[in-house]
């Protein structure tokens, strides 16, 4: 019998496309999720069996990542829409918060050193891209 996997809270910052299918994701998957975005209506994303909480809140405001109960986050997602915001919640997650788990999506891949030089792990979807790209043009893709 497969070992249950332990709850994880888990906030996400950011509920646009990327941001609100991990919220709907994790939440479906029984973890407690608090998803942040500045905008009420992005919210609109979540799907009905959503079983979070959401707070309208600027993510590069201190107060915000306070009021989303950072401080107890096993997992912390920056997928907002700028690699600035991005690495100001995650340096905060990893040294104000000691949150161990630390994923931030960079736009620019010449920031990703910077993360990752930071522990935290990063998503950049322009080297997802090249390397796909990549496969394709080597025929390596698994057809």
């Amino acid at each position: 019998m497969p070992k249950k996997q332990k709850s994880k809270y888990i906030v996400i910052f950011g509920c646009g496309r990327l941001g609100s299918l991990i919220a709907n994701l994790a939440s479906s998957s029984g973890h407690s999720v608090v998803v942040v975005d500045k905008n009420e209506y992005a919210f609109h994303r979540l799907n009905s069996e959503f079983s979070g909480f959401t707070v309208v809140g600027d993510a590069a405001e201190f107060e915000t990542l306070k009021e989303c109960g950072m401080e107890k986050a096993d997992m912390v997602f920056a997928f907002t829409n700028d690699d600035s915001t991005n690495f100001f919640i995650s340096m905060n997650a990893r040294y104000m918060f000691n949150v161990e788990n630390v994923i931030a999506r960079v736009y620019d891949p010449e920031r990703i050193k910077i993360f990752e030089e930071n522990g935290i792990k990063t998503i950049c979807p322009a080297v997802l891209m090249i390397e796909k790209v990549k496969e394709f043009i080597t025929g390596s893709e698994e057809d």
